[in-house]
């Protein structure tokens, strides 16, 4: 299953990877936990590997030794936390399906699975959803998010996985399991090409042309005097060329100005904004009491603040420390700044003067229900600013295919600015309008479309996950007592 995302991209082995645990977990002879520990390591830990890439941190004054030390722990960490998710499930799907027949099973699998992954989608570590298995590749499939966000896709997966696991198992009924597999999958595909082919209707009327900068400041310099002066001669510069081409507005990556804002008042990008009175969306620190958060700014023309989206999903370990007063010695702040970081509010608005936006700023991609929400809110197309210096490529590979996921969910066009890259264009059907290469100062414009149409996901939320509960609840008492 690691093989399937970004760097390797094989999708297709989704389909099929989990149905070995599946045997295991059904197997009489053995508990179920060691193997499902070590297929939660094989895939969050191949999944996750680019985390490693913080190494080596000595540009921040950490020892060589310690940055190694940091991040084998954040590594292991976050590997054995998503491991954590496969083991429960296989120790309570072991209990549950005992004396169950074998679509009652699969039901009772595939609901608790979606469960489990629900549940920790709402806490602080989350990326590793089998959902993003198939993306950015298989965009039939990832239509299915349009009815109930990434349950509908990771509910498929591991349905035709049981069904083909229940085929091995019942070698009597294995052309009956066959069948069913390839029927399920076949019909999700369908269904997910018919949503994909749907035709967007844009109008001239809702076009916005967009400017991107994608900076390409290293890390290693970024906060330091050559770097910070690197950042605003190719923010003015590109910002400059932008607003000279005619677009509305330009995007700008997370902390692309890294300091507060009222030092942004006194660069040379901040002059050009006046001068040339295009909108920027700025990422630049923001100032909270004695605190500051990482903000994207909306700076008018005008050299007015119109709005500030202060980023709520922070990363445990990077931008804070869980029970800091436990760890703190053991894992120092892999953030550079010596202020303390605060959160923003989860249920903020980014209005700007096109119409209200969808902010996000880079780990709240892997997060459907922070776009899910500000959708359904009136947020007509979106912004999405990162970094991604920090990590080995494969990281901004599967950050692009997050953006891609969230994109069709709501139907929404995306527009990304990084600093070293992917920035990109996608389309509501999340396609690729385009892409930027790695490691290189980049300037674009795209036209993209404000819209204000709401799937069913948006509409309703994740009412599958609920709706599988239920019915894998129903089946086993019916099974027991029926």
């Amino acid at each position: 299953m690691g093989l399937t995302v970004a760097p390797f991209g094989a999708w297709f082995l989704a389909w099929v990877s989990l149905a070995p645990l599946w045997v295991l977990v059904r197997s009489p002879l053995a508990p179920p936990i060691l193997p499902a520990l070590l297929w939660g390591i094989g895939y969050h830990g191949i999944a996750l590997w680019w985390i490693t890439g913080v190494h080596p941190m000595t540009w921040m004054g950490v020892p060589w030794l310690a940055s190694l030390a940091i991040a084998a722990f954040c590594w292991t960490f976050i590997t054995l936390w998503g491991a954590a998710l496969v083991v429960v499930w296989a120790v309570i799907t072991a209990w549950l399906i005992r004396n169950a027949n074998a679509l009652t099973r699969v039901l009772i699998g595939t609901a608790l699975w979606c469960g489990l992954e629900s549940l920790w989608s709402k806490g602080a570590l989350w990326w590793t959803t089998i959902a993003y298995t198939q993306s950015p590749h298989n965009i039939a499939i990832l239509h299915l998010g349009q009815l109930s966000g990434t349950t509908t896709i990771t509910a498929a997966i591991v349905a035709v996985n049981a069904l083909l696991a229940e085929a091995w198992l019942n070698r009597q009924h294995k052309n009956t399991y066959l069948s069913l597999a390839v029927a399920l999958l076949a019909s999700l595909h369908l269904i997910g090409w018919q949503l994909s082919n749907q035709p967007l209707n844009e109008s001239p009327q809702t076009a916005l042309k967009v400017g991107i900068i994608q900076g390409n400041v290293p890390n290693e310099i970024k906060l330091y005097s050559d770097g910070i002066s690197r950042a605003i001669a190719g923010y003015t510069s590109g910002y400059q060329t932008l607003a000279d081409g005619g677009v509305d507005a330009v995007l700008t990556p997370e902390g692309a100005l890294p300091f507060r804002w009222n030092d942004v008042e006194r660069t040379s990008f901040y002059a050009a904004v006046k001068e040339k009175g295009v909108t920027a969306w700025v990422g630049a620190f923001g100032q909270q009491g004695r605190s500051i958060t990482n903000s994207l700014f909306t700076l008018t023309g005008t050299g007015e603040i119109f709005s500030r989206y202060n980023k709520y999903k922070l990363v445990p370990l990077g931008e804070y420390i869980p029970f800091e007063q436990f760890l703190g010695s053991l894992v120092d702040r892999l953030s550079p700044l010596d202020a303390h970081q605060v959160a923003g509010a989860s249920n903020q608005i980014f209005d700007t003067p096109f119409g209200r936006a969808i902010a996000a700023i880079c780990y709240e991609s892997a997060f459907p229900e922070h776009f899910r929400r500000q959708t359904a809110a009136g947020g007509q197309f979106i912004l999405s600013a990162a970094n991604n210096a920090h990590y080995s490529p494969s990281m901004p590979a599967q950050h692009h295919a997050q953006d891609v996921m969230r994109a069709i969910e709501s139907d929404r066009w995306a527009v990304r600015a990084t600093n070293t890259g992917y920035s990109g264009v996608i389309d509501p059907h999340g396609r690729i309008e385009w892409i930027s290469k790695l490691n290189t100062y980049q300037l674009h414009a795209a036209t993209i479309y404000r819209r204000d149409t709401k799937t069913l996901y948006v509409r309703s939320g994740d009412w599958l996950m609920p709706l599988l509960l239920g019915l894998g609840l129903a089946s086993k008492v019916f099974t027991e007592f029926g």
